[in-house]
């Protein structure tokens, strides 16, 4: 019989089934079941020629799914020659493996797809390094199915796949010490990420959080007038991007949109992305954008909250912000969201409804962690200008003689750093 695993294979443009054994806890019909699964596969550009669901309590502890669907999954790969079998489930190795050998098809689960997705759109080198780091974390336990010869990843599920069972022991030597060598390296972004953060402290940073495709990267264009790439499909952009927002109630800030997050997303890639979504833990406010045209909003946006949770993000300050309103259906969705969040604005990235009251709520939001004073002292104080060069907004200064008055918006919180001998702090 042949071997299915062929070396040279990949995603792009190749045949699949896709099959799901839903989470019961969903409450999905068959109809929903797959419609997540079709907008990754969209993304990474697979031709989908057939489908299967399967509707049981939990998926099968060996083959994810029962004795009768594995027929039913056989006889449609003869039917359409399919190349993929691409599952909605996270499939552990021994079903991977098992599954393989029932159909003679290489099995792609849905950590494995996500991965791929990241690895066709990383563009950045720092982007680069958490996918792959991703990308052996998730290989470590798969060996006996998946690849060999690991000194190079190409991308692509499939690429790299091969016999691999004579070399396993030496091929996850080499997967450990390349795990090792990109989480120091990785380690060493962080830390400039965390000092770049840190640098900005002179202005306020709002930070865009949300589902993927939630419709943040079309905000962000909307509210600074940015050209940020912008494609519906399924993580279009991986790299976080900060500009400038102007809000007429408040002056300038710091704009940052972050990678969209998914349901069951991988753990190693959340792990690996940390650093990117350092803006997200460092922000002032958050607005977690929400696709409340989108069935599943609320599932979504309990999702992205999960995630937030996983990677240290306290979730305290933020405004649920209800996008494509104008793309809404049904309106109780929208009634349920406003009435479980506190902060909730209705919004719409394209036609621009909405976008000024969510400015106003941003600015009456920051402004109750911040204080505008006038700051009296010795225009010699270079300390204190470094201070607040690095930690205010100086909206005005004034000098006279030898005395400094500067008109500052401070974070109430650091206001008393500023007083000093020879500095008068006084609350306007």
């Amino acid at each position: 019989m042949a071997d299915p695993i062929r070396d040279d294979l990949k995603v792009q443009s190749r045949t699949a089934i896709l099959v799901s054994v839903p989470d019961s806890s969903r409450n999905l019909g068959k109809e929903q079941a797959l419609d997540e699964l079709k907008g990754l596969v969209k993304t990474a550009g697979v031709k989908v020629v057939g489908e299967l669901v399967q509707m049981r309590g939990r998926p099968h502890p060996g083959t994810c799914l029962g004795k009768g669907k594995i027929v039913e999954l056989k006889d449609l790969v003869d039917a359409t020659g399919a190349e993929l079998i691409i599952f909605d489930n996270n499939l552990s190795p021994g079903q991977g493996r098992h599954l393989e050998q029932e159909t003679q098809r290489i099995i792609v689960d849905r950590s494995e797809l996500i991965l791929d997705i990241f690895a066709t759109h990383a563009r950045t080198a720092e982007s680069r390094l958490q996918v792959e780091l991703a990308q052996l974390q998730y290989t470590r336990t798969r060996l006996k199915r998946m690849w060999t010869h690991l000194e190079r990843i190409e991308g692509g599920i499939g690429a790299s796949r091969g016999p691999g069972e004579k070399q396993i022991e030496t091929d996850r030597r080499i997967i450990d010490q390349r795990i090792d060598e990109l989480k120091l390296r990785l380690a060493e972004v962080e830390v400039r990420r965390e000092r770049m953060v840190r640098q900005r402290e002179s202005h306020a940073l709002v930070s865009l959080v949300g589902y993927t495709n939630a419709g943040k990267s079309t905000l962000m264009n909307a509210l600074t007038g940015a050209d940020v790439y912008v494609a519906d499909q399924l993580f279009a952009t991986l790299d976080t991007r900060t500009r400038k927002w102007t809000i007429p109630s408040w002056g300038d800030l710091l704009l940052s949109d972050t990678v969209g997050f998914v349901r069951d997303l991988p753990h190693s890639l959340i792990a690996s992305f940390k650093s990117t979504l350092e803006e997200a833990r460092q922000a002032d406010l958050l607005l977690h954008v929400v696709d409340v045209s989108n069935p599943e909003a609320e599932e979504q946006a309990e999702t992205v909250e999960r995630v937030l949770d996983e990677i240290g993000v306290e979730v305290r300050n933020f405004i649920l912000v209800l996008n494509k309103i104008d793309a809404v259906k049904d309106r109780g969705i929208v009634d349920v969201l406003r009435a479980k969040y506190a902060h909730a604005v209705t919004v719409s990235a394209i036609t621009g409804e909405g976008l000024d009251k969510l400015g106003s709520l941003v600015g009456e939001l920051l402004g109750q962690g911040y204080v505008e004073a006038e700051i009296v002292t010795s225009a010699g104080n270079g300390k204190l200008f470094a201070f607040l060069a690095e930690h205010a907004e100086v909206l005005s200064s004034e000098y006279v003689d030898s005395t400094a008055t500067l008109r500052c918006r401070i974070a109430r919180n650091i206001l008393w750093k500023v007083n000093g001998e020879g500095t008068s702090v006084r609350l306007l």
